[in-house]
C-alpha cells in the first residue's frame, strides 16, 4: 500500500477551506493534517470539507488561535494518552491510529508555539513556553517504544544550517536560536528521523515558510523549514518520496506555509 500524509499550517481553516481543493488536486494524499485551524470543535465546518472524499476525521479546536485537524480516507481512531501539554490546553496536538492493512500506523499532529519574538525566557514568557513546550514533548516521546509512527507539523524551529537563509543572521531570530534547534533535535533524536532530510541533504537549502512581508517572496528566497516530518526508523526503509508544494504560496490568500508530503509504501 502506498500512504501520502500532507502536513500544511492553514492560517484559518474557515478562511482558506477553498485551497484544499488544489491541496487535494496536486498532491493526492491520503491524509492531511492541517495546523492553526483557527475553529472552535463546535463551527468545525465538517459538511464543507465532506465532497473532499476524507470521511475519517479527527480534530481539536479553539476560537481564534491554534487548533489542529486530521483529515483521512483511511480509518482511523483516536489516540489520547498524551498529556495536557504545558497544562494549557491550547489545541496543539490531535494524535491518531491509522487502521493500514499491514498493520496500524500512529500519526501525530503538532502545533509547536511560535514563542514571540524576544528570545528570552524571562523577558519574553512566550518563548519560555516554547522551550518547555519542546522539553515536555520530548520527554514524553523518550519515554515511549516508538515503532511504525509518524510525526508532523508546524513546529515552528528550524533546526539546520540550510534550514534558513542565513543561518549567520537569524541565530538571535525565534526560530533559528541554539535553545530552540538543540531542543528540537533532542526531540528528534527521541526515536524519529527526518523525512524530508531523507530525500534533500543537509547542504542544500530547504524551506516551507516565506513572511507575508516580504512581497517578493519568490525573488528574494528568504524562507524557513518550519514545517516537519519524522517517522521512526522502522519506517526510513519505506519513504519513498517527499514534496514540497512551493507553488501553494502564491494561491490566492495564501497561508504563509506551503504544504509538504510524504509517501510511504506500508
Amino acid at each position: 500500500m502506498t500512504l501520502r500524509i500532507a502536513t500544511w499550517n492553514i492560517n484559518s481553516l474557515r478562511l482558506r477551506l477553498p485551497l484544499l481543493d488544489r491541496l487535494v488536486e496536486a498532491l493526492n494524499p491520503d491524509v492531511i493534517c492541517l495546523q492553526e485551524t483557527k475553529v472552535p470543535d463546535e463551527l468545525f465546518p465538517a459538511e464543507a470539507l465532506a465532497p473532499l472524499g476524507f470521511p475519517h476525521v479527527h480534530y481539536k479546536g479553539m476560537k481564534g488561535y491554534n487548533g489542529v485537524a486530521i483529515l483521512s480516507k483511511i480509518p482511523l481512531t483516536s489516540h489520547d494518552d498524551a498529556p495536557d501539554w504545558c497544562a494549557k490546553s491550547d489545541c496543539r496536538h490531535a494524535g491518531v491510529i491509522l487502521s493500514v492493512p499491514s498493520g496500524p500506523i500512529e500519526l501525530h499532529d503538532f502545533y509547536v508555539p511560535a514563542g514571540g519574538d524576544i528570545p528570552d525566557p524571562v523577558a519574553n514568557p512566550k518563548y519560555g513556553h516554547k522551550l518547555d513546550f519542546i522539553a515536555e514533548t520530548r520527554n514524553w516521546f523518550t519515554a515511549r517504544n516508538l515503532t511504525r509512527t509518524v510525526l508532523v507539523g508546524d513546529l515552528n524551529i528550524a533546526p539546520l544550517e540550510h534550514d534558513v537563509w542565513s543561518h549567520k543572521q537569524l541565530l538571535d531570530v525565534v526560530s533559528h536560536t541554539p535553545p530552540e534547534t538543540e531542543g528540537l533535535t533532542a526531540w528528534l533524536n527521541a526515536g524519529f528521523t527526518d523525512a524530508m532530510r531523507h530525500f534533500v541533504p543537509d547542504t542544500e537549502k530547504l524551506y516551507t515558510w516565506w513572511s507575508y512581508r516580504n512581497r517578493d517572496w519568490r525573488g528574494s528566497n528568504r524562507g524557513r523549514r518550519l514545517d516537519h516530518i519524522w517517522v521512526t526508523p522502522d519506517l526510513k526503509p519505506k519513504l519513498a518520496g517527499m514534496t514540497i508544494h512551493t507553488d501553494a504560496r502564491d494561491w490566492p490568500q495564501p497561508s504563509d506555509h506551503v504544504p509538504v508530503c510524504v509517501e510511504l509504501k506500508v
